[in-house]
Formats: structure tokens, C-alpha cells, sequence
């Protein structure tokens, strides 16, 4: 318990270990343990070989600092390599190099959008030997960086200093937090953001692939258009990603998406909140969490559609007692501007709310709109997402499609991994295809929410309600035990009953974010509800909780 916590986990000699130095690993390690020892009781009998793997890196909550921080993390891992499915390296190395320029063509590989997947794709082709050029008409790194999940995550960390006098009082310390600068928020967000952008960049041109500034356009199945000059390719990757849907609603003009979300010039000190997403759910914490008297309307009986129920329930109570105003089968139907520049939102039901700021965060929909798809006789589906097979390969036989504008899995890491997948298999001779089951993600609310797996619902559909199995748990977790916040904590699990195999994980507290990605690996492991009983918790922790859950709720 230094000022970074080290964690070690080890589990039989010369056969699996972890050690991770970080300020928010103490429940994670406990997860490390379950997965090694659910890997070691799958596959007793290979000859170990050891490897290590090694990670030291600037957590993103110090990339402000106008000095040099001293604040790192660094993780190391040693595992035989019967643990875990080989890995494919960083940057493409066949067994036998890939023969490029066999086709006349241009290019080997030409990819339409340097966001995460466009860009992880384009790296591991070239790294294979493949003549690979990529066009990006915006930014290097695409929504995530820009506009999603990177500044979404670096306004989270800024909205709990709100409230750090209220907490750190009963702590014994005598803080006031005052004077809300947003200008210079927005300022140390453009920098890190600029920073990353040369990041993408540089991982590009170090890769060996041709950048090309502009939009690209679909002349036929193997030719782009770029600045007016047509360029050829033998396969062509779509990665453009996706962007805000809006409603049809008089005013509408008036609100802002995401898109402007994080470059507002002004903090609205009322904000109203349309949507009843993750992104949604995030806005209001964050807007919230700065001071904004903060009202979500959604047309739903309930946000977070897709998530376990009891989790929405959980974090229905935990967003009123924040004073958020939530606003259930309900709708914005108009926006009106008033002469100071405050907007009135005309709601269903003739209910009228004034604000300063109306955010729509109404869903997302695949950016394949004038990209030139029909001309090369590619299929869209319903929402204009390209539809594609385990892949990634459109019905043209040379075009594929990864990320958002497929519309699967709507995640960063997932583009990542349809990008890998997609170079290693027709540029690397190493045919793989993305799991897309068990998938670790979180929602950046307040407090965060990590989900793994089946909900209730969906195992009680799959499995039937007679075999599975539940576990859960709700408590006020330690620091608001002085704090006296009303903040309350909340884990459950799903097991399938005739395997003891958890197959859901739900957690809802400020670090199940960290907590979840471990718990993934669990899961993958094919951990049991037995394997989390034997591993011994780390104390004092929330995540600890998960390891000693006895008690079947359902």
C-alpha cells in the first residue's frame, strides 16, 4: 500500500506469476490469481517454457502535467506459453513474407480511415511486407481519440475533483474547491489530444505505410479516389467508423452530439441530456460532476438498454441520489432558442425545461454515407453498415470492413483486434478470427460500471432460468464508510448451473473498469464459480467481494 500500490501474484513454481505497480490494481490481482489457476487445472500436463511480458507506461490520468511526472506503472507477467493463446507480435512478422506487388495494382492493401482499427491494420500489413497506403480526411486516430473514448475518459477524471472538500473533510484535511477554469480544461485536452494524433502518426510512418491526407472515395472495387487522383489497390480495408445520429425535431440545430461535446467554449451551467445510452449516462455524470444541474430525457421505461436489469436499476438510484434529474418515457420534441441564448427544450407531454446546453446523445450510426459502397456493389444492411463474415470480408470478395461501420461490436479494442485479425490472415498466413464472446467493457459513469459476459436475462434465455445461477452483492464500500457519501457499491455474478462456469460478471463501483479487464481473463480461462471461491481475496478491497460471494441469491 505505497503511494503505487505493488501487487504480486504467484502461482506455481516456473509456471505463472504477475506483478503489476499501479495505483488501482489491488482487487485486479485477486482476478490475475483465478485466471492463472483456471489456466493451470485446464492443461496440467505441457512442459513449461517460461516468458515474460513487460509493460511501463504514463497512466493517462498524469498526461497534464507540465513536468516530467514520477508517477508510472509498470506491469510484468511471466506465464508458459501452454497459458495463453500464442500472440501475434506488435508488428507483422510472417513465417513466410508476404509477396508483395503480385497483382499490378497500386497497392497491396489500401485503407479507407486512420482510426484504431484502420490504423492497427495498416501497421501489422505492412510489418508482413505488404505495399499498404491509408487516407484519412480528419484526424490520425479517429473517434476514440478525438472525440470518444480518450477525452471522454480525461473529463471523468476532471468532474470528481468537484467534490473532493466534501469527501476530504472527514479525512481530516480542510480543502476548498473553487473557480471552475473550463477554458483551461478544454486547453490541456487539445494538447494531449494533438499529442496523440502525432502518436498515430508517427506508428504509421514507422511502420512504413503511405499516408495520404484526404477523402477517399469508392471508384470501383479496386479504386479509390483521393484529392481528385485515383489510386488502385488489390484489397481494400474500410475503417471510417461511425458518427452521431440526430433527430428529427424542430431545433435541432441548436443541441450539440459528441462531436462538440468536448470543445465547448462555455460550461453550461444547466444541461439537458437526450439519450439513454453509455454515452448518455456518461455526459450526465461528467456534466454533473462539474457543477451543471444536470436533466436526461429518454423515451425509454429505463436506460442502458442491453445491460443487466438489476445494474440499470442500481445505477437509476445512484444518479438520483446525485440530484440528477432523470426523465423516463420521455422525449425532446423541440428546441427553442430564447433572445439571451439560454435554449428551451419542448419535451413530450408539453412539459417545457429551460437549459443552457442541449447534448443529443441519440445513438450512432455507421459513416458509410457518399463513400461510394454502391458503386463497388458492396451490401449495407438496414443502418448503412457493411455487412460482413468472421473475416471481415465483404460480399466483394477484395473489400472488408472493420470497427463501427460494421456495426457488431461497437468497441475500440474490438476494432483493434478485427484489424490484427484481418492483416494476419491475408497478409500474414496466420488465419484468426475475433471471439467475440466474453468481451470486458466498462461504462465511465459515476459510479463506473464493468460488465463481462451474459446478463441474467440473456443466461436465463440461453441456459434456462433452472440452471443459473446467481450471486450479489450491494454495500457502501470503505472510503464512504468516513466520507459519508451516499455512493454505494454493487457485484453480481452468473453461473451456469450444471458447469459451475461463471458466465456473466456485473459490477458497479469507481474502479470495475480495472477490475473487469482481469475478471475477463478469467472468463477466457473458462474460470468456475469454484476457482473464484479458492482464490484468496486481497484486503482491504471491494474486488475482494467476488472471491467470496457463498450465498445464491436466485
Amino acid at each position: 500500500k505505497f503511494s503505487s500500490p505493488i501487487i504480486t501474484c504467484n502461482s506455481y513454481p516456473n509456471m505463472s506469476c504477475g506483478f503489476i505497480v499501479s495505483s488501482s490494481v489491488g482487487g485486479a490481482i485477486s482476478l490475475r490469481h483465478t485466471a492463472i489457476t483456471a489456466s493451470i487445472l485446464s492443461k496440467p500436463s505441457h512442459k513449461p517454457s517460461t516468458k515474460v511480458l513487460r509493460s511501463h507506461f504514463l497512466p493517462r490520468f498524469n498526461c497534464y502535467h507540465g513536468a516530467e511526472p514520477t508517477r508510472r506503472s509498470i506491469s510484468t507477467l511471466s506465464h508458459t506459453r501452454i497459458h495463453m493463446q500464442q500472440s501475434t507480435p506488435a508488428t507483422g512478422t510472417a513465417d513466410k513474407k508476404f509477396k508483395s506487388m503480385q497483382h499490378g495494382y497500386d497497392y497491396d492493401l489500401f485503407v479507407i480511415g486512420a482510426g484504431s482499427g484502420g490504423t492497427r491494420a495498416s501497421r501489422i500489413a505492412s510489418g508482413y511486407g505488404a505495399k499498404v497506403a491509408v487516407a484519412e480526411e480528419m484526424h490520425y486516430g479517429g473517434t476514440c481519440v478525438h472525440k470518444g473514448c480518450v477525452p471522454k475518459k480525461l473529463f471523468v477524471y476532471g468532474s470528481h475533483y468537484g467534490h473532493v472538500d466534501e469527501e476530504a473533510k472527514n479525512f481530516g484535511w480542510d480543502i476548498k474547491v473553487e473557480n471552475l477554469e473550463w477554458s483551461r480544461l478544454i486547453e490541456n485536452k487539445n494538447a494531449e489530444i494533438s499529442r496523440l494524433n502525432g502518436v498515430y502518426s508517427r506508428i504509421l510512418e514507422n511502420a512504413g505505410v503511405e499516408k495520404i491526407d484526404g477523402r477517399a472515395v469508392l471508384m470501383d472495387n479496386h479504386t479509390v479516389q483521393v484529392n481528385g487522383k485515383k489510386l488502385t489497390a488489390d484489397k481494400i480495408l474500410i475503417a471510417v467508423g461511425g458518427r452521431p445520429s440526430l433527430p428529427n425535431i424542430p431545433g435541432v440545430e441548436f443541441g450539440i452530439t459528441s462531436n462538440e461535446f468536448f470543445f465547448l467554449k462555455e460550461f453550461p451551467k444547466r444541461s439537458l441530456i437526450a439519450g439513454g445510452g453509455y454515452i448518455a449516462v456518461e455526459f450526465a455524470g461528467i456534466l454533473n460532476g462539474y457543477g451543471s444541474q444536470v436533466t436526461l430525457a429518454h423515451r425509454g421505461g429505463l436506460f442502458l438498454r442491453g445491460f443487466d436489469h438489476e445494474v440499470r436499476e442500481f445505477m437509476r438510484e445512484q444518479m438520483t441520489a446525485q440530484n440528477i434529474d432523470l426523465k423516463f418515457d420521455t422525449e425532446v420534441v423541440a428546441i427553442q432558442k430564447n433572445p439571451d441564448g439560454s435554449l428551451k427544450a419542448i419535451l413530450s407531454g408539453g412539459h417545457e425545461i429551460e437549459v443552457d446546453q442541449v447534448v443529443f446523445a441519440t445513438g450512432r450510426v455507421p459513416n458509410t454515407k457518399n463513400l461510394g459502397l454502391e458503386k463497388a456493389g458492396v451490401a449495407m444492411g438496414p443502418k448503412g453498415e457493411i455487412l460482413v463474415n468472421n473475416k471481415s470480408q465483404s460480399n466483394v470478395p477484395n473489400i472488408f470492413a472493420v470497427g463501427d461501420v460494421t456495426d457488431r461490436v461497437n468497441l475500440t479494442p474490438v476494432a483493434l483486434a478485427e484489424g490484427h485479425c484481418f492483416a494476419d490472415e491475408f497478409f500474414g498466413n496466420k488465419p484468426r478470427h475475433v471471439d467475440y464472446e466474453n468481451i470486458p467493457t466498462a461504462v465511465f459513469c459515476n459510479p463506473t460500471i464493468g460488465t463481462c459476459g451474459l446478463t441474467e436475462e440473456q443466461a436465463d434465455k440461453k441456459y434456462g432460468k433452472e440452471n443459473v445461477d446467481i450471486y450479489k452483492t450491494s454495500f457502501r464500500p470503505m472510503k464512504q464508510t468516513i466520507a459519508l457519501g451516499k455512493e454505494r457499491t454493487f457485484m453480481k455474478l452468473v453461473v451456469e448451473r450444471s458447469t459451475d462456469r461463471v458466465v456473466g460478471c456485473h459490477i458497479v463501483e469507481p474502479s470495475a473498469g480495472e477490475v473487469i479487464q482481469l475478471v475477463g481473463v478469467a472468463m477466457k480461462a473458462g474460470a468456475t464459480k469454484a476457482h473464484f471461491d479458492q482464490t484468496i481475496g486481497v484486503h482491504p478491497t471491494a474486488a475482494e467481494e467476488l472471491c467470496t460471494m457463498r450465498t445464491k441469491s436466485k
